[in-house]
């Protein structure tokens, strides 16, 4: 069973459709029990970092976020998700992170060119930096559809993945058996559905 948290900022509909649709048990919960039985747990998100991690302190949810990553069960951060899992994000203030994977999570205004529209929305190729499982069924070039403001830097050992938009930013990381997806596989069509797989497939399991 792969538990997605609901604490109150994620596409949750989409997610479930997608595995839905690779045939995988998913249960959408808030309940710490339920994270803690599950195999592998996915953490979504959309909306500001500090107002997210804020609901997830409220929830009581960051805890057991922590101690199952830290036992090893995989762990799927996408968009706001992902930048929840580093350090510290500077979204409106400064606001910690869980800290699973070191690093901070910046404004793209700050790294790319002048002029180019932000929030950065559309379908953008990736460009591999380090091997992972969750591209097993991925082809270097292939597209995937983002939309973010913020980008995760200073986490150049766990970078799997980036994207140009004027410049170089992070698209995916690992860490062990947490991994992150800037972008949004539940809605990159074929190539999306597969890294979701991969997810399904980690451990030996499947979907």
């Amino acid at each position: 069973m792969i538990a997605i948290v609901d604490y109150g900022v994620g596409n949750l509909f989409s997610l479930r459709s997608s595995f839905a649709a690779l045939g995988a048990a998913v249960t959408v919960t808030s309940d710490a029990a339920e994270l803690r039985r599950a195999e592998k747990i996915i953490l979504p998100g959309v909306g500001a970092f500090g107002d997210a991690a804020g609901k997830l302190r409220a929830s009581g949810l960051d805890r057991p976020l922590r101690d199952e990553a830290a036992a090893g069960k995989p762990l799927l951060g996408i968009c706001l998700g992902m930048q929840l899992l580093f350090d510290t994000g500077f979204e409106y203030g400064k606001h910690a992170g869980l800290g699973l994977i070191p690093g901070e999570v910046r404004a793209i205004a700050e790294a790319v060119p002048p002029g180019l529209k932000i929030p950065h929305i559309g379908w953008n190729a990736l460009r591999f930096r380090k091997p992972t499982p969750l591209f097993k069924y991925v082809t270097e070039g292939d597209c995937v559809y983002f939309v973010h403001s913020f980008a995760a830097r200073g986490c150049d050992d766990y970078v799997t993945a980036e994207t140009e938009y004027g410049a170089w930013l992070t698209a995916a990381v690992a860490r062990d058996n947490v991994f992150g997806c800037q972008f949004h596989p539940e809605k990159s069509g074929s190539v999306g559905l597969g890294i979701l797989r991969a997810f399904c497939e980690l451990g030996g399991s499947s979907c």
